[in-house]
């Protein structure tokens, strides 16, 4: 059975990168949302790109049509609402909410929003599962929480939270604004430079996760695979945490294997007295639903993603 996924931000980061995953797997056809009107995109040519006007309640009912899931990414990144709160809270809430409303009136079966493990605050530490109170208060933070709370108060829709913590791997085209996330950072600075530019001790704990695991996840609730109704909030990590300096360091020797050269590696002197608790980023509720995220770092998605870097940027 052809199922029809619309994904909001579907031309971003992830959004471009869960399409074509699910295109791969031959059930889904796939509506790419995006603010303006353009053609399918050189690497997804069977999408079907949608205007997605956000403030018109009308052209969001016409949008969500037919549809059976919505996976909405579309929302501000972390620079952008640390610049404009206000615009923060309207994009990744108030949006989300009218959203919700004419996916309601459409009969959309499944709403799964795209969160971030930042509503539990930054520095992330400790044990932290999906019972975990958040108190992030950075407006990216703060205005996630806001767009989780849209989804929860709507009951006439299967609404799904996903908290996503640290993803990194390929874009769809080189122009997709990911280029200031750590791994892929990392990756743009080995090609271009040989270097590998830590501004800190690196001690600090992540829990990194790859996108084609992000991807295997998101679809697992994406109307397919039970019947039973999924809902509330899953947080969705590796389980484990690594240093920035040791994802750096892998870095280095997957650049030597994959690439035949290993970028000098610089960080600053540690602090006195400097801590950093470890991090374990607990999905239970996904266990609990019957899907395991995998806990080991993906080199393929590091070699995959220094070999983007190479071409695109050389």
């Amino acid at each position: 059975m052809m199922r029809k996924v619309l994904i909001t931000g579907g031309f971003g980061y992830l959004g471009g990168r869960l399409a074509q995953f699910l295109a791969s797997q031959d059930n889904y056809k796939i509506l790419l949302g995006s603010r303006r009107q353009t053609q399918p995109p050189p690497w997804l040519q069977q999408a079907k790109v949608v205007e997605t006007r956000w403030g018109s309640l009308k052209c969001l009912e016409e949008v969500c049509s037919g549809v059976d899931a919505i996976v909405h990414l579309a929302g501000m990144n972390a620079q952008d609402c640390a610049a404009d709160p206000e615009a923060a809270l309207e994009v990744n809430a108030v949006a989300t909410t009218r959203l919700l409303q004419a996916a309601i009136c459409q009969k959309v079966k499944r709403f799964i929003y795209m969160s971030t493990a930042h509503v539990y605050g930054s520095p992330l530490g400790g044990d932290i599962t999906e019972k975990t109170n958040p108190t992030g208060v950075h407006p990216y933070a703060s205005s996630h929480r806001a767009g989780e709370d849209a989804v929860s108060q709507f009951r006439e829709i299967e609404g799904i939270v996903i908290r996503l913590s640290n993803a990194y791997g390929t874009p769809v085209d080189k122009d997709v604004n990911c280029w200031m996330l750590l791994v892929n950072d990392l990756c743009k600075q080995a090609v271009q430079t040989g270097r590998l530019v830590l501004q800190t001790s690196g001690l600090q704990q992540r829990d990194f996760i790859g996108l084609t695991e992000v991807c295997r996840v998101t679809e697992h609730f994406s109307v397919g695979h039970s019947e039973s109704k999924p809902a509330g909030v899953f947080n969705v990590g590796a389980g484990m945490s690594q240093s920035v300096l040791e994802i750096a360091q892998l870095i280095q020797k997957r650049c030597e294997q994959v690439l035949g050269f290993e970028p000098l590696l610089q960080f600053m002197q540690e602090e006195v007295n400097e801590q950093h608790p470890l991090l374990t980023y607990q999905s239970n509720n996904l266990s609990a639903f019957g899907i395991n995220s995998n806990g080991i770092v993906n080199t393929a998605e590091i070699d995959s993603l220094l070999r983007f870097c190479q071409t695109a940027f050389t």
